[in-house]
């Protein structure tokens, strides 16, 4: 049998149901149900993937039959007619399945107890262990295929971003800057985005993840850009802080601050690091500036099939881990001021044990914050 990506992922799943004391796993999150099979469908109830030490099933129903039997090789793929509940149950009993293992952060409690209750009408005796990070760890260590994907859909989310903030003007809505975003990805070959844009002008950019809408961009104030597009799955996701006319002093105090933050994680960051010293590195800058407070989010996040995946630069000693090699991470420190607004800057890296590449093109920021680094 020829050797593929996903046979490759799927025996790496295979070697560590051992060491979570499971005889198989159900796999129902659309990104890591994609990752091990190649089905694109994005919703969580359009199927799920059984793997044991032998078996490798995806059971969905007739309405995904032809995409599913087009797209995944590596997978036999079943078709309940009926309810996925008593199929699973069937195939559960025929594998001699006793502990099976499920992805906590997709399984619903709901389709958790309509499937324990089939469970039991079909007499299974059957422990259900809750895994987390299963899949999401495999996922950090992005290969040179996946790397090349993101690096196209990164490219053309700043292509598009030169183009839309190149034409801003006075008396454009949030949402119309917004739609203009959307156009030019898909425009450009985006088979959608990777996430709904934020476009957010004057005090709304004091609103990290702002709905666009119908305030009318002026001049003389910030605005945060917040885009990305997603090619074959993989996304992008940049940030840029705009201003029409000539910034005022603490315009260029606020931007500046945040560039330099950025600039230092940069420098900083590398794979084996803890995450909570790399938060640090910008987070610090940002508080001898005076801002600590007004920079409330993490740092940053995994990129790939999701916008936030592991591994997290957060604050948080409950997401703390130590960066991998090969993930991909973003860099985007922000201070918001109420009633003024706020700056974000974000870029993408990739983690090597020696640094950190930046995956952005160089350059794309005002000339005077650079000052000083």
């Amino acid at each position: 049998m020829m050797t593929t990506p996903f046979s490759l992922r799927l025996a790496a799943v295979r070697e560590l149901l051992p060491s979570r004391e499971v005889d198989a796993v159900l796999i129902s999150g659309p990104e890591n149900r994609r990752y091990l099979s190649g089905f694109t469908a994005d919703d969580p109830e359009w199927g799920v993937l059984l793997v044991t030490a032998e078996a490798a099933l995806l059971l969905t129903d007739f309405r995904y039959q032809t995409w599913a039997q087009q797209e995944v090789r590596d997978f036999e793929v079943l078709i309940y007619k009926i309810d996925l509940g008593e199929t699973l149950a069937e195939l559960l009993k025929r594998l001699g399945v006793r502990r099976l293992g499920f992805e906590a952060g997709y399984l619903t409690y709901r389709q958790y107890q309509r499937l324990t209750r089939t469970a039991v009408k079909a007499g299974l005796t059957l422990a259900w262990e809750p895994l987390e990070g299963l899949v999401e760890g495999l996922r950090e260590n992005k290969t040179g295929a996946e790397l090349a994907v993101m690096r196209r859909a990164l490219t053309l989310t700043e292509t598009v971003m030169r183009q839309v903030a190149g034409e801003l003007t006075p008396g454009l809505t949030e949402a119309e800057v917004a739609w203009e975003i959307e156009k030019r990805l898909r425009q450009g070959g985006a088979e959608g985005l990777a996430f709904p844009s934020i476009v957010a002008a004057g005090p709304n950019s004091a609103r990290p993840h702002h709905h666009p809408g119908d305030y009318v961009i002026q001049a003389g104030e910030p605005i945060i850009i917040d885009m990305g597009a997603r090619i074959d799955g993989y996304c992008a996701d940049m940030t840029r802080t705009f201003i029409i006319g000539p910034p005022d002093e603490h315009f260029r105090k606020i931007y500046s601050l945040v560039r330099r933050a950025q600039a230092r994680a940069e420098a900083g960051l590398k794979a084996g690091l803890d995450s909570l010293a790399g938060d640090q590195l910008a987070r610090e800058v940002i508080a001898a500036g005076g801002y600590g407070e007004a920079f409330g989010h993490s740092l940053g996040h995994g990129v790939g099939l999701a916008v936030h995946e592991a591994p997290a630069l957060s604050p948080s000693e409950a997401r703390r881990t130590t960066l991998a090699a090969g993930a991909v991470v973003t860099v985007e420190p922000g201070i918001y001021l109420t009633g003024w607004g706020g700056v974000r800057l974000e870029d993408m890296i990739l983690l090597h044990p020696e640094g950190a590449e930046v995956l952005n093109q160089p350059g794309y920021f005002y000339e005077w914050s650079e000052e000083g680094l």
